[in-house]
């Protein structure tokens, strides 16, 4: 029988000796199930009773601090569970559990730090663990390159947060982020434009934003856990520098636009680039880097909650998507996934319909979007729920008019909740950060933004894109991470 012909069965998953079997994972994953309740009943108390703790410029627990610990360790908890069993019989199970425990603290730690040396320290922890996730997998020669470029873009990274906050302490005489905000404006330019570009690019190249989306496409080397708290929590720490620093970057107007700017280009590339691709994780990843777009959008715009919403709504998406993306793979006859209905009037009409409301059940809930940025927010919003229900129209396996009644009823509830956790992580965070609930003021540089972004998106939307086989060759090469981090080999899938 030729090797083509043999066909592969499934065994039972490998299990170590009960003399040898090592309790680590499971206590490890009780001691975060735990943290995370703690942090929820911090988090309740902040809420209820407007308490916030502090001490000596060293930590602060506000209300950033607590929700951020109760979604990453809520996210942490669930890798931890899911890995028990899929990690299990692995050589290393103990180094990896031993990692995303640690990682976890790593960021627990930064969101709670408030003296910028134990922020740079947590920065650089965050990432030289993350690294050690991409190349588990010790004996794959492409595990250990991916880490490797990893690291060189983790370092490059932690140097910039480094830069930036010895400027702002230096130049603001305090070490205590808390008050270097309240200092900024006695900083002159100079050393305040590096602190700023040394911020963004560090959050560019954390969130995995174009140009800098390299490491997250040649991370696919990563066990699939590894992955999920990859694009559930760790690109989050882009938007967490930001909001973190919100008083320092929000101060010139030109640097928030070119926040948006940048973010409009990895919002839509992102978009672009998933459509080249045809492996479920890289699409995955695709897909983060246009939601990291829409992130710092968001945060270029002043609504820095909405930000940290969207990474919250995005990590509970996304740790779902590759936690259960190997339910996507068969050994079968290739055939269509989905079925694709042909795009009528009245599939048009329900799309264009969908979105004018759902921006509408955003200004209502928030208030925020019938004016300055809010209106490029609100924009935002429309052409993101005209693009879910396009999306649903077409693919939705109900048949008949009831697809044009389900979609919006699925999508319309979304940006309700979206609107509503915006709403709520406004008022937990406006008691110790003023500055999230002041947007930005519109310029003729956003309309311009604006205008050029709602153009792209209709080229992408109508599909006009694909008629150029050039572009078509240039997205595909820049989905393409170096080849030495790629692993080609089936058999070595098997062994390890």
């Amino acid at each position: 029988m030729s090797t083509q012909d043999a066909s592969m069965t499934v065994g039972e998953i490998p299990v170590p000796p009960d003399d040898s079997a090592s309790s680590l994972p499971s206590v490890l994953t009780t001691l975060v199930w735990l943290g995370w309740f703690v942090c929820l009943s911090l988090l309740t108390l902040h809420i209820g009773f407007e308490r916030t703790w502090a001490w000596a410029g060293i930590v602060m627990l506000d209300g950033l601090t607590l929700v951020m610990w109760t979604t990453a360790t809520f996210f942490s908890g669930i890798v931890h569970s899911y890995s028990c069993r899929y990690m299990m019989g692995d050589r290393h199970i103990d180094a990896f559990f031993g990692r995303i425990f640690v990682f976890t603290v790593a960021i627990m730690v930064l969101v709670a730090a408030d003296h910028v040396a134990l922020f740079a320290a947590a920065w650089a922890a965050m990432g030289w663990l993350m690294a050690g996730l991409i190349g588990h997998v010790r004996e794959w020669e492409q595990a250990r390159r991916s880490a490797s470029m990893a690291r060189r873009y983790f370092g490059a990274s932690s140097l910039l947060v480094a830069i930036a906050v010895a400027v702002l302490a230096w130049t603001t005489g305090t070490s205590a982020i808390s008050e270097i905000g309240a200092n900024v404006a006695a900083i002159s330019a100079t050393p305040r434009a590096i602190a700023i570009g040394a911020l963004v690019l560090a959050a560019m190249i954390q969130s995995a934003l174009v140009p800098f989306h390299t490491w997250l496409l040649s991370s696919m080397t990563a066990p699939t856990p590894a992955s999920a708290l990859m694009h559930a929590g760790f690109v989050n720490a882009g938007g967490i520098l930001l909001l973190r620093f919100a008083r320092v970057v929000s101060i010139d107007p030109v640097s928030m636009g070119l926040i948006v700017a940048i973010g409009a280009v990895s919002a839509l590339l992102g978009k672009l680039l998933k459509s080249v691709r045809a492996d479920v994780k890289r699409q995955l990843g695709c897909s983060t880097i246009g939601q990291m777009g829409f992130m710092l959008m968001q945060a270029g715009l002043g609504f820095f909650a909405a930000a940290i919403a969207h990474l919250i709504l995005h990590g509970c998406y996304k740790a779902y998507l590759f936690l259960s993306s190997g339910e996507q793979v068969e050994h079968a006859n290739p055939r269509p996934s989905k079925r694709e209905h042909s795009m009528g009037m009245l599939g048009w009409l329900t799309s264009l319909v969908a979105a004018v409301a759902g921006g509408a059940i955003f200004v209502f809930l928030t208030g925020k979007g019938t004016q300055d940025s809010g209106l490029l927010l609100t924009l935002l919003v429309v052409l993101t729920t005209f693009h879910a229900a396009r999306s649903g129209v077409r693919y939705t396996s109900v048949s008949g008019a009831i697809r044009y009644l389900v979609v919006p009823l699925v999508f319309l509830p979304t940006i309700a909740i979206y609107a509503s956790m915006y709403v709520g992580i406004s008022g937990i965070l406006s008691s110790s950060l003023p500055v999230v609930t002041e947007p930005a003021e519109l310029t003729l540089f956003h309309a311009i933004v604006g205008g050029l972004f709602v153009l792209a998106y209709l080229a992408i939307e109508t599909e006009i894109y694909q008629k150029s086989e050039r572009l078509y060759v240039e997205l595909l090469n820049a989905t393409r991470p170096p080849s030495d981090t790629v692993l080609t080999s089936k058999e070595a899938y098997r062994e390890y």
